[in-house]
């Protein structure tokens, strides 16, 4: 249980508060710090499952926080976002489409999860994770960033968009498969 793939995901989840206290000081070194923290919370999100494999360090624990971790965390920043009003009128759109996503595709890995079917992560998902990662970083930076990459905003919007997309195709792929072995299961006598 406290093993350092483990613990690199608790980290990350008491990073959370922190990037969001920082996301609401209106100064432009708060947003950057909470882009530096986020940036290492995204990175972890990636460390921890490969350092498990790595070092042989897999574990019942790992297994059930890293997804519930993802999920936090990126429901958190969508939330603030757009209470921010980074994520305003038709741009929060994407917002509820991946949280709508994440919302699903938990229930049904719960529901099928006795059964021993696997929904395993996709490349595809791996690519709609990166996108929302990056997305996310400038939007958490908003119109702070623009000194060094004018229309932050713009990319932000534009990147959550294309994660929307891409979650609704790897969305569709996993309910296909769950929603199939939910027929077999309801087909039997």
């Amino acid at each position: 249980m406290y093993s350092l793939p483990n613990l690199i995901t608790l980290g990350r989840i008491f990073m959370i508060p922190i990037i969001i206290a920082l996301m609401f000081v209106p100064q432009s070194w708060a947003a950057w710090s909470a882009l530096a923290l986020y940036s290492i919370a995204a990175i972890t999100d990636f460390l921890d499952g490969y350092l498990a494999r790595t070092m042989n360090l897999e574990s019942a624990f790992g297994r059930f926080l890293d997804p519930i971790a993802d999920k936090i965390f990126i429901a958190s920043m969508l939330v603030v976002l757009a209470g921010l009003d980074r994520l305003e009128g038709i741009w929060v759109i994407p917002a509820v489409i991946i949280l709508v996503r994440e919302f699903v595709i938990a229930g049904l890995r719960e529901f099928l999860g006795p059964m021993n079917v696997q929904l395993p992560v996709s490349r595809l998902a791996k690519w709609k994770t990166t996108v929302q990662m990056f997305a996310l970083g400038f939007l958490i930076m908003g119109d702070y960033g623009n000194p060094v990459l004018p229309y932050t905003l713009v990319y932000g919007h534009a990147g959550i968009t294309l994660a929307a997309v891409l979650t609704v195709m790897t969305g569709w792929s996993y309910l296909t498969i769950g929603l199939a072995k939910i027929q077999e299961l309801d087909n039997k006598p």
